[in-house]
C-alpha cells in the first residue's frame, strides 16, 4: 500500500507578501506564510526595556547601529522567500536598509518567546538565523525566567542564563545588560 500524498502548502512570492492586509501579521519561511500572534502585556514590557537600553546604549556610541522592533520585516532570503519580523533587531549595515524592510540578516536579533509556540524561537529562527549569517540571537523567555544566548561569531549556540543576570552583548565592547533590573521593574 502507497502512502497517502499529502498536499503541499502553497509558496508565495515578495509581491504576494506585499499585499497581504495590513493588520495581518505574518512571517514567510521558505516561501510559506505563517500566522503571528499578538503579543503578551509581558512581551511588550520586556521588549521596551530592552529597546530602550539598547537604544541608548547606540545612542551613545554615535556609531552606524541602529535598533528596530516588530512589525519590521527582514528578507532573509528571496528564493526561497524567507521575511521575518523579530521583536527587536540591531542593524550595523545601512546598506540592507530600503525604507521598506532590511534586506539580510541584522548582526543581533531578540526574540521573547511567546507562550503558544516556544519551538518557533527555539528551533525554527535558530536555523534561518544562524543559517542566513545573524552574528547574535538571544531568547528571551519569561515563562522559563531564561535568556538563551546564541552567538554565532564563535560558535556558541544555546547557552542559558537565568534573568538575574548581567549579561554582555558580544556583538559590543561594553555593553551589558542587567536582566535582574528588569525582572525586579516589571515584578517577573
Amino acid at each position: 500500500m502507497s502512502p497517502a500524498i499529502q498536499p503541499q502548502p502553497k509558496t508565495i512570492t515578495l509581491k504576494q507578501y506585499e499585499i497581504l492586509p495590513e493588520e495581518k501579521r505574518a512571517e514567510v519561511f521558505d516561501g510559506i506564510v505563517y500566522d503571528m500572534a499578538s503579543p503578551s502585556q509581558i512581551h511588550q514590557s520586556i521588549s521596551m526595556q530592552l529597546s530602550t537600553i539598547l537604544n541608548n546604549y547606540l545612542l551613545r556610541k554615535k556609531g552606524s547601529c541602529t535598533i528596530f522592533s516588530a512589525p519590521f520585516d527582514v528578507k532573509l532570503s528571496d528564493q526561497p522567500l524567507t521575511i521575518v519580523q523579530p521583536d527587536l533587531m540591531v542593524i550595523c549595515d545601512k546598506n540592507k536598509l530600503d525604507g521598506k524592510r532590511c534586506n539580510g540578516a541584522p548582526d543581533f536579533i531578540i526574540e521573547i518567546v511567546s507562550p503558544g509556540n516556544p519551538a518557533d524561537d527555539y528551533i525554527r529562527k535558530l536555523y534561518y538565523y544562524k543559517n542566513y549569517g545573524v552574528r547574535e540571537y538571544w531568547i528571551v523567555d519569561p515563562k522559563r525566567k531564561a535568556i538563551t544566548i546564541n552567538y554565532f561569531e564563535d560558535n556558541i549556540v544555546s547557552v542559558p542564563y537565568p534573568f538575574d543576570s548581567i549579561i554582555k552583548v558580544n556583538i559590543f565592547d561594553d555593553l551589558l545588560i542587567n536582566f535582574s533590573e528588569i525582572a525586579n521593574m516589571l515584578n517577573i
